[in-house]
């Protein structure tokens, strides 16, 4: 197995990153382990288990409700950018969490991002599971700028034209540069073992309950991206709990738990 995870690599026309672990018999085989690849979406896994948490603790819930600002309205997806057609509009947190697993919508990341406490208590709440490896940094908004070579317009000057007019300002060797850079770049990253750890523990229900495992679980079954990644060559009927991440050509992610046929158990990879 080992020899063909390598041969297909050597396909790939990049780096390739792969730690897949049979959850019930603890067996694990991959590719670069400790190495660091960039998480693009993927953090989003991260991001929901805070979030979870802090609903156990009793200090959100998914019913509450928030109202979106011009200012939440991000770049990546364009699902809210299309439903903020005025002013007052409000989405309850399970709303939120929905449109950032099934379609990664970024607007609603970044404003989930802010109510669990923003990219240091992701972080910190990463460490607290004992999981090495993983880096919790910045918002979608700031790492997408990064990735263009943009500067980001102060909250009170930000509109989507804005952002968008400065990102046409950015020369094609400004975006290669930055492309580079942020391949080099430590932050916002993880292993594949830190990633499979995180999955792993999710599934055990230790970062969350079993409760809020059975809901975020189901919600990453319904993920609609990436139907050529881990779904691409499984049996339609295969059962995947995923979540993919791209970062326009810099980086291709998924990582996920596939359910085996036949009561054979379950890969986190």
């Amino acid at each position: 197995l080992y020899d063909e995870l390598e041969r297909i690599s050597s396909l790939a026309k990049g780096k390739v990153g792969i730690c897949a672990l049979h959850l019930e018999s603890g067996k694990q085989i991959g590719l670069n382990l400790q190495e660091k690849f960039p998480m693009a979406s993927t953090v989003k896994v991260a991001i929901a288990v805070q979030l979870f948490t802090l609903i156990e603790k009793g200090q959100l819930s998914l019913t509450t409700m928030t109202e979106l600002q011009p200012s939440d309205l991000h770049p990546g997806s364009g699902t809210l950018e299309t439903l903020f057609a005025k002013p007052g509009v409000q989405l309850s947190v399970q709303n939120l969490l929905e449109l950032m697993m099934v379609i990664s919508d970024n607007s609603a990341t970044d404003i989930l991002l802010r109510l669990v406490g923003g990219t240091d208590a992701v972080q910190k709440r990463v460490k607290a599971l004992g999981i090495n490896g993983m880096s919790v940094d910045r918002t979608i908004i700031q790492l997408i700028a990064d990735l263009e070579g943009v500067t980001l317009p102060p909250p009170n000057q930000w509109t989507l034209g804005f952002f968008a007019k400065l990102d046409s300002a950015t020369t094609p060797e400004m975006k290669r540069a930055a492309a580079i850079k942020i391949k080099n770049d430590p932050r916002d990253t993880s292993t594949p073992e830190a990633m499979v750890n995180l999955l792993t523990q999710i599934y055990q229900a230790k970062a969350i309950s079993s409760d809020s495992r059975a809901l975020l679980l189901g919600v990453m079954e319904r993920c609609r991206g990436g139907q050529a990644r881990l779904k691409g060559f499984l049996p339609p009927s295969t059962v995947v709990a995923h979540k993919t991440g791209s970062l326009y050509g810099s980086a291709t992610d998924d990582v996920g738990i596939i359910t085996l046929p036949g009561d054979a158990g379950h890969i986190a990879i």
